[in-house]
């Protein structure tokens, strides 16, 4: 154990997936990771629960409402000596209203629906840590069980 006054960020994440199995995938424009694709998400605030940032979070990026059907995975990205450090539970998702658009341009320079054979050359960590996780095909496009 460390005495360091330095503490985790808490994000989350979401793995959307429509009904022929492909996933959802945001540009990010800003840093970290500027340039490379990846789930939507964002920071768990003060007292949310994860379940709920990520629902509000993918609603405030892309407009659209989603249902959670598991938790897929944990991300954890921990930088150099730059003290970054972020742990971001990851869930399966599915669309239940609207159609995907960016609705945070300073953000996101653009979204597509992916199948591992036709994913971007550049992906943040948490999509990689969700595809090396569910690489045995464990893709889940149909609702398994609600959250």
């Amino acid at each position: 154990m460390t005495d360091s006054p330095l503490r985790p960020g808490a994000g989350c994440g979401a793995a959307i997936l429509d009904d022929e199995g492909r996933l959802l995938l945001i540009q990010r424009l800003k840093e970290p990771e500027a340039g490379a694709w990846g789930l939507p998400g964002g920071k768990i605030d003060f007292g949310e629960r994860a379940e709920d940032t990520a629902r509000r979070e993918i609603e405030e990026e892309l407009g659209i409402v989603i249902e959670l059907t598991r938790l897929a995975c944990i991300s954890e990205i921990i930088g150099g000596g730059d003290g970054l450090h972020w742990v971001s539970p990851i869930f399966e998702a599915r669309i239940v209203s609207g159609e995907p658009r960016i609705m945070e341009p300073e953000k996101h320079g653009g979204w597509g629906w992916f199948t591992r054979d036709d994913l971007p050359d550049r992906l943040t960590s948490p999509a990689i840590t969700f595809l090396d996780r569910t690489a045995n095909g464990a893709w889940q496009p149909a609702l398994k069980q609600s959250l």
